[in-house]
C-alpha cells in the first residue's frame, strides 16, 4: 500500500510539473537591450496579476534576423513560441501560410479594436476576414523641419507641397553655404532597401503607390513615373539632396545628418524625435514636425510601419495567450511602453492622456499623421515585390535608368513574381 501511494505521490509531482511546464507561455520578441529588459519587466507584471508565467524569448535587433527567428519554428510547428511581435509587412505572409491563429476565435477573445485605429485594423490585421494580428507600435513616415532655418529665410509655415519644399530649398540651401559647404537641405532614403519603397510610396501620394487593379499588381503609371522624377531630381537638378542619398542614406544616415545641423527638412520616422531632443543635440528645442508634402492638388500620404502581435496557430496554450495579449495592450502597458520607451501606442486614447503628453508633447501631431497612415500593399509575396521595386526605384534615382522606363522593368519582374502566386489576392 505505502508503495501504491509513493508511486501515485511521484505521478502527481510529475504531472504537476508538466503542467506547470505547459503552461508557460513563450513570448518572442526582439529589439534593443533596454527594450527587451523592459519586456521583461511586463511578463514579471503579468505574472503577478495573473499567475501565467512568461518567458521572454529574445531576438536581435535585426528585423529580418527576428523574422528567420519566428519562421522556422512556424515552419515547423513548433508550439513556441506562442506569441510574437511581427513587423507589419509580415502579417500577409504568415496568414496565408496558416500559421496565425483568429484572435477573435479563440478561448479568451474575442478581441476589442476599438481603441486602435480602423484603417490600421481593417488593412492590416484582419486577412480574409480574420482578426490576426493588433498593433502594439505604430510608425508612419514624417517630415522633419528647422523651425529656425524656415523663419531665418522668410518662410511663415512648413511645406504643404513638394513644389513649396524645393523652393524654399533652393533658397536655404544657398544662404546656408556660405557658413556649411556640406549643408543639403533635404534629406531622405535612397539607398537600395526597404525604406527606399516607404519613402517612394509617400513621393507618389494618394494618386500614385502600388495598385491593385483587376487583379494585377500596377506600379508603372505616369503618377508614379511623375514622383520617381522628382527623387531623381532632388538629388541631380536641384540638387538639395545629397549625392550619397542612392548609396548610403537609411533612417540611421540621415538622421545623423539632419541632428548635426546640416540639413533642412528630414523625411523620417518618429524615432528620431527623441534623439533630436536629446541633451547636446545640435537641433534640440529647433526641430518641428508635419505631414509630408503632396503634389499641388493631392493629398500627404505617410507610409505606415509599425509591429504588430499575434498568436501561432500552434500555440498548446492559447487561453493564457490572449490573455497576454489583451494586457500588452492595455492602455496601462501602452502607457508604460510610451513613456518609458518612447514608443508610439498603437491605442488612440494614450495619444491625450495628459502623462504621456507631459513626455512626448508632439503626440498631438503624430496623431493626425497616423489618420492618414497608409500601409503597403498586403500580399503573401510582398518581399519580391519589394525587391523588384528597390533595384528599379534606386537606378532610377542614380540616373542610370528614366523613370518610365525603369518602373516598367519593375512592372515585368512583379507580373512574373504574381503570376507564380496566382495573382494579387
Amino acid at each position: 500500500m505505502k508503495a501504491i501511494l509513493k508511486l501515485a505521490l511521484v505521478f502527481l509531482i510529475f504531472a504537476s510539473g508538466c503542467a506547470r511546464k505547459s503552461a508557460e507561455l513563450v513570448f518572442s520578441v526582439g529589439g534593443a537591450p533596454n527594450e527587451l529588459d523592459f519586456w521583461e519587466t511586463i511578463a514579471a507584471d503579468f505574472r503577478k496579476d495573473t499567475g501565467i508565467n512568461v518567458r521572454i524569448l529574445r531576438q536581435p535587433t535585426d528585423s529580418d534576423q527576428r523574422r528567420q527567428g519566428i519562421l522556422i519554428p512556424l515552419k515547423a510547428g513548433k508550439n513556441d513560441p506562442d506569441v510574437f511581435l511581427m513587423d507589419i509587412a509580415w502579417i500577409p505572409q504568415f496568414a496565408a501560410s496558416g500559421w496565425l491563429q483568429d484572435l477573435d476565435a479563440v478561448e479568451g477573445g474575442p478581441m476589442d479594436t476599438a481603441p486602435f485605429w480602423k484603417n490600421i485594423i481593417d488593412r492590416s490585421d484582419k486577412q480574409d476576414g480574420k482578426l490576426v494580428a493588433l498593433p502594439v507600435y505604430v510608425d508612419a513616415g514624417l517630415l522633419y523641419y528647422r523651425k529656425d532655418l524656415l523663419k531665418k529665410y522668410g518662410a511663415s509655415k512648413p511645406p504643404a507641397t513638394w513644389e513649396e519644399l524645393i523652393d524654399i530649398s533652393v533658397k536655404t540651401q544657398a544662404g546656408m553655404r556660405d557658413s556649411d559647404p556640406g549643408f543639403y537641405a533635404f534629406v531622405w532614403q535612397g539607398a537600395q532597401y526597404e525604406g527606399l519603397v516607404c519613402d517612394f510610396l509617400e513621393f507618389a501620394g494618394t494618386k500614385g503607390g502600388i495598385r491593385t487593379e483587376g487583379g494585377r499588381i500596377v506600379v508603372a503609371t505616369p503618377e508614379n513615373a511623375k514622383a520617381l522624377a522628382l527623387m531623381r531630381d532632388l538629388v541631380n537638378k536641384h540638387k538639395i539632396s545629397p549625392p550619397n542619398t542612392y548609396t548610403e542614406m537609411k533612417e540611421e544616415e540621415v538622421r545623423l545628418f539632419f541632428q548635426k545641423g546640416n540639413a533642412l527638412f528630414e523625411r523620417n520616422w518618429p524615432y528620431a524625435w527623441g534623439l533630436h531632443q536629446a541633451e547636446g543635440s545640435p537641433v534640440k528645442d529647433k526641430t518641428g514636425i508635419c505631414p509630408l508634402p503632396g503634389f499641388a492638388g493631392a493629398g500627404s500620404v505617410s507610409t505606415l510601419g509599425g509591429w504588430h502581435i499575434g498568436m501561432s496557430k500552434y500555440s498548446d496554450v492559447q487561453k493564457n495567450a490572449a490573455l497576454f495579449i489583451k494586457y500588452v495592450l492595455s492602455k496601462k502597458v501602452q502607457k508604460e511602453l510610451s513613456i518609458n520607451l518612447g514608443w508610439n501606442p498603437a491605442r488612440r486614447d494614450v495619444y491625450s492622456d495628459p502623462d504621456v503628453l507631459k513626455v512626448h508633447p508632439h503626440f498631438t501631431q503624430l496623431r493626425k499623421i497616423f489618420d492618414n497612415a497608409v500601409p503597403r500593399p498586403g500580399l503573401p509575396y510582398y518581399t519580391q515585390v519589394s525587391e523588384a521595386l528597390q533595384r528599379h526605384l534606386n537606378a532610377a534615382i542614380s540616373g542610370s535608368e528614366e523613370p518610365s522606363a525603369a518602373l516598367e522593368a519593375a512592372q515585368k519582374e512583379i507580373d512574373a513574381v504574381a503570376a507564380r502566386y496566382g495573382g494579387a489576392k
